[in-house]
């Protein structure tokens, strides 16, 4: 092993091996300790500060959206497939409070801001010049991998069972669902969230 690389070990890396590495990027805690965080090896011993501000100059230039979600465990799934995809920002609509395990503690790299209803995020996204694109099963809802996508917009998703409420699906200008091949009407929510950012990367990044 070369006298600087970290040895590793089944949850991540130990302490740093050899001369420390310059750099303010780096935790002087973690090159003692090791770091057995979730990351990719490009940010190993960074500062989380660090990290946030490297992920801040490459974001994609997409948002997601999630109105009205009850289950928790589904709010943080869809932040942490945000993060993998490196989407800009996650906005909740409504209910403020998530349980943020679901999110693997990468709610800690990835922006995630709140909107007290619909018309807000509405007049947010307009501001912006984001258009909003609707992910509902709804009628006249066009299959994503026909669907127009664009590059700067926001992706709004509902939660699972009633999905997005009449106001929401107003406030789009594009409405886009999955196609499925199955019995089931829908797909979990989260599932459907990473399915939408991936055809985004997919086209895009």
């Amino acid at each position: 092993m070369d006298e600087q690389t970290p040895e590793r070990t089944t949850h991540g890396v130990g302490p740093w091996q050899g001369e420390l590495p310059d750099g303010d990027q780096y935790d002087p805690e973690l090159l003692e300790h090791g770091d057995t965080r979730n990351v990719i090896d490009r940010y190993r011993y960074w500062r989380m500060e660090a990290i946030v501000a490297d992920l801040d100059t490459r974001r994609h230039p997409f948002h997601v959206a999630i109105e009205n979600w009850q289950h928790d465990m589904n709010i943080g799934s869809i932040v942490r497939s945000a993060n993998a995809f490196l989407a800009d920002t996650v906005h909740i609509i409504g209910r403020r409070r998530w349980n943020k395990r679901g999110a693997m503690v990468t709610d800690r790299y990835q922006h995630v801001v709140h909107h007290e209803d619909v018309a807000s995020f509405a007049s947010w996204a307009a501001s912006e010049r984001l258009p909003i694109i609707a992910v509902d099963n709804v009628d006249g809802a066009v299959p994503v991998d026909k669907a127009d996508l664009p590059e700067r917009c926001v992706l709004l998703f509902g939660q699972e069972g009633p999905g997005l409420t009449d106001e929401a699906i107003a406030a789009a200008s594009g409405h886009i669902e999955i196609t499925q091949y199955g019995s089931t009407r829908s797909i979990n929510a989260s599932a459907a969230g990473a399915v939408i950012m991936y055809e985004w990367c997919r086209r895009w990044a």
